[in-house]
């Protein structure tokens, strides 16, 4: 399913191949779950950069989870080579940024100062890959983790928020001290 993938992952972070395929795995059938077709075996890695300046720009004009998703959807399903400009600007067009404003961004260096800002960040925080979650600017997740720990972190975050107060989903209700609403 992914050895060329499984082989980039384990030189990467110096894991057994296998290791590597077993944790590729584990993250498509965590996505298979929730309705995602992750396609390891038409990932094509590449350096991100000016995807993320285009993500900065979506960000200032409202688009910026629409962008996202699109660029998510084009790397780990349709094997978007993410890496090359023209895939970068024909995604971010796909999602509703306007083409020639993609194109000034990817001809420029606009927004390098802000992904730049951003990997400092992370670095600071410990990111040494992708995934890696920031939950409440405290707590900071790494890797690609069953949906539980990410869960178990979320009720800590609001558990800390919101000492006192209990919620409970249930079905499409959310029921707290007062009892349950739509």
């Amino acid at each position: 399913m992914a050895g060329d993938h499984a082989e980039q992952i384990a030189r990467k972070y110096g894991m057994p191949v296998e290791q590597a395929r077993q944790t590729i795995e584990r993250v498509a059938t965590t996505a298979r779950g929730v309705g995602l077709d992750f396609r390891f075996d038409r990932v094509r890695p590449g350096n991100t950069f000016d995807a993320h300046r285009v993500i900065h720009l979506a960000a200032d004009r409202g688009l910026q989870l629409q962008v996202k998703e699109r660029m998510f959807r084009g790397y780990f399903t349709e094997g978007a080579a993410i890496g090359l400009p023209e895939e970068v600007e024909r995604l971010a067009v796909d999602a509703g940024l306007d083409a020639d404003e993609v194109a000034e961004v990817l001809a420029s260096d606009a927004y390098a100062d802000e992904v730049r800002a951003d990997e400092a960040a992370a670095h600071q925080m410990g990111a040494t890959g992708v995934p890696f979650f920031v939950f409440d600017g405290r707590y900071a997740v790494g890797g690609a983790q069953p949906p539980d720990v990410l869960l178990e972190v979320l009720q800590r975050c609001w558990q800390e928020r919101t000492p006192g107060v209990e919620v409970l989903a249930v079905g499409d209700e959310a029921c707290g001290p007062d009892g349950c609403e739509i």
